[in-house]
């Protein structure tokens, strides 16, 4: 597309004010590039921190689950990466060991073996670089998640070497990071998480009584420098970005605030969250990045507004609180029973308050958690889960807290764009979105299919923002979604900007049956309709253009007569058949941030205006 019509799209889309807004902030940077004195123009004023104790962390509570509740496994776990970590080794992304040396260097990519300079401005440093690679493998030390796994691992043991750690690695940070200097100063949001991250751990080691002057001092200092960055930074976060990153430093904002005892500024923090949360999250729960991954991230961070409510004498509104509800129950809903969601939209491997000895991929503790705090019941039966509830709730017991346990079905969720259709041992997610803020991924009409909690027809992934690979996956031709003609649904700009937004021209589902047409703006109209039965899905697809239909799977694939068997473990799940041939070519996915596996995709030729009718037939169990 020309770069007029790109720029009008994007003004149209985006809206002029964020328009002028990012133009703006494009402008402070590079005023600050040339003239490096005006950085000051920009900072705020803060007083320096009087109290750290925000958390009112349960330790015992915690250390007798930890003790009762891991198994002998999960306890051996704990302590091997807590070990690691005493000598620099992290684990990044919820999945990467990364080896950031003893000492650590904070300014260090362990996967290219590349550093950023310290002595460098934050705004001289770009995010992705050819040579040091995605700046966030930088951040992942620097983001403190590591610090609650040494928190959690002193109260299963009482080995002192993990304060120590969580003290020696504290000091080095604030010697190695000069405030406005280096990778870490270039995100308020790592900021916000950091220094969070740091709290909760100091909060177990002071309550544990280990702590000295000396740490509590330097506490204080790092939740200074982070709360100038997030401040002074602020516009771009509110009026540029609007996402998880909004909600974060706000969260940032409003410990900070309360640490400094700044109480006009903690008053505007809560006004500002109620009022982005109202825009962030639809009626139904659906969250604005159409991310799984991200909508996840900022339900931690509201755990944490919430479990300070107490400490700051504010708290969320109701209608805020109804959306938060309501985001956790859409979430239940496209929840399979192993506790995992479909990998839906951006997935950066974010786990960011890292509490329990659940997976990644396990959505269970988070879900469990918000629910809970604001209806005073669990959504699961008990397990290591529960531990989350435990660092967030102050005020009850997990036996105070009755199991509820919703019943899952066929759900609609139109402002979210998210429906399910369930039955069995079975159930299925399809998006069919109506945009009104950016989309992440092109996976309009992408089906989401689960037999027995294997994702037997999934989302590619992310794999990385700062990578061919990444990009490739945004397209949807990395969705269970039509090609048509080689086009994409939408165009892209870089690694997010994505413009010329599908419409949704029709909608409708039920129990057992769904059906939407979308039409994009590169020329082409995809008319999808799905029918359920208790062990069978009939889709049923029409494009008016030559079209490819794409379903990617992990599983096995063995063809048989004009069927594809789809087995994994060796086990038989289901079987496609179509009115079309198709073909298996070899793919992968990622599931994890910066890792990627091999798997297969089933593809389906189709001519224009022509109907290809595919049935996916599940193997019922005796």
């Amino acid at each position: 597309m020309p770069k007029a019509g790109m720029i009008k799209s994007i003004i149209m889309e985006y809206g002029l004010g964020w328009t002028v807004n990012r133009t703006l902030y494009n402008l402070k940077l590079k005023l600050m590039g040339i003239f490096p004195s005006t950085e000051k123009w920009f900072e705020k004023r803060t007083s320096y921190p009087k109290r750290l104790d925000i958390f009112q962390i349960d330790v015992d509570a915690i250390k007798r689950f930890l003790a009762s509740e891991l198994s002998d496994g999960d306890k051996k776990r704990l302590k091997d990466a807590a070990d690691k970590i005493c000598n620099g080794v992290i684990t990044g992304f919820s999945s990467i060991e990364l080896d950031y040396g003893d000492p650590i260097d904070w300014q260090f990519s362990p996967l290219t073996g590349k550093r950023c300079d310290e002595t460098i401005k934050w705004y001289r440093i770009p995010d992705f670089e050819a040579d040091r690679g995605d700046i966030k493998v930088i951040w992942e030390a620097s983001r403190f998640s590591h610090f609650l796994t040494l928190s959690r691992a002193y109260l299963l043991t009482g080995n002192e070497k993990y304060y120590k750690a969580f003290s020696s690695q504290l000091q080095s940070w604030l010697e190695k990071n000069p405030y406005s200097f280096g990778a870490n100063f270039k995100c308020s949001q790592e900021c916000s998480l950091r220094m969070v991250n740091a709290l909760l751990a100091y909060s177990v080691f002071e309550t544990l009584g280990v702590t000295t002057d000396e740490d509590a001092g330097r506490a204080k200092e790092l939740v200074d420098r982070c709360y100038h960055k997030i401040l002074s930074n602020f516009f771009y976060a509110y009026k540029c970005i609007k996402n998880n990153h909004t909600v974060s430093e706000l969260m940032g904002m409003i410990v900070a605030a309360w640490c400094c005892d700044d109480r006009k500024r903690l008053t505007k923090a809560y006004k500002l969250l109620n009022k982005v949360i109202n825009e962030q999250f639809t009626d139904d729960g659906g969250y604005r990045q159409f991310s799984f991954n991200y909508q996840r991230l900022v339900l931690q961070d509201l755990e944490i507004v919430l479990s300070i409510s107490s400490r700051t004498g504010m708290g969320l509104s109701n209608d805020a609180i109804g959306k938060v509800l309501n985001s956790a129950l859409l979430m239940y809903q496209c929840q399979d029973e192993t506790g995992d969601v479909p990998n839906y939209g951006n997935n950066d491997g974010a786990l960011v308050f890292s509490i329990t000895s659940c997976g990644y991929r396990d959505y269970r503790p988070t879900l469990n958690s918000i629910y809970a705090m604001i209806t005073g019941k669990q959504l699961y039966e008990g397990g290591i889960h529960q531990e989350e509830l435990l660092w967030f709730s102050s005020l009850k017991k997990l036996k105070d807290y009755p199991i509820e346990k919703p019943d899952r079905r066929s759900s609609q969720f139109p402002y979210a764009g998210l429906f399910t259709l369930r039955s069995k041992n079975t159930w299925a997610m399809i998006v069919s979105n109506e945009y009104t803020s950016r989309p992440a991924h092109m996976d309009q009409l992408h089906f989401d299919l689960w037999v027995d909690g294997v994702n037997v027809l999934c989302d590619s992934g992310t794999y990385s923002y700062a990578s061919d690979k990444g990009r490739k996956l945004i397209k949807n031709e990395s969705h269970n979604t039509v090609v048509s003609d080689g086009r994409t649904q939408m165009n892209i700009s870089g690694p997010f900007m994505i413009y010329n937004w599908t419409k949704r021209t029709l909608n409708k589902a039920d129990s057992s049956s769904f059906e939407a047409e979308m039409l994009s703006a590169n020329g082409y109209t995809h008319l999808r309709s799905i029918a359920q039965t208790d062990s069978s899905y009939e889709i049923t697809d029409s494009v008016d253009t030559p079209y490819m239909i794409m379903f990617h799977t992990p599983c096995t694939v063995t063809l048989d007569n004009g069927t594809a068997v789809l087995s994994y473990d060796g086990k038989a799940l289901c079987y496609i058949q179509s009115n079309e041939k198709f073909v298996v070519q070899d793919s992968y996915r990622s599931v994890f941030y910066l890792k990627k596996e091999t798997s297969s995709c089933i593809v389906i030729h189709g001519q224009a205006g022509t109907t290809i009718k595919t049935k996916i037939n599940i193997i019922e169990r005796g």
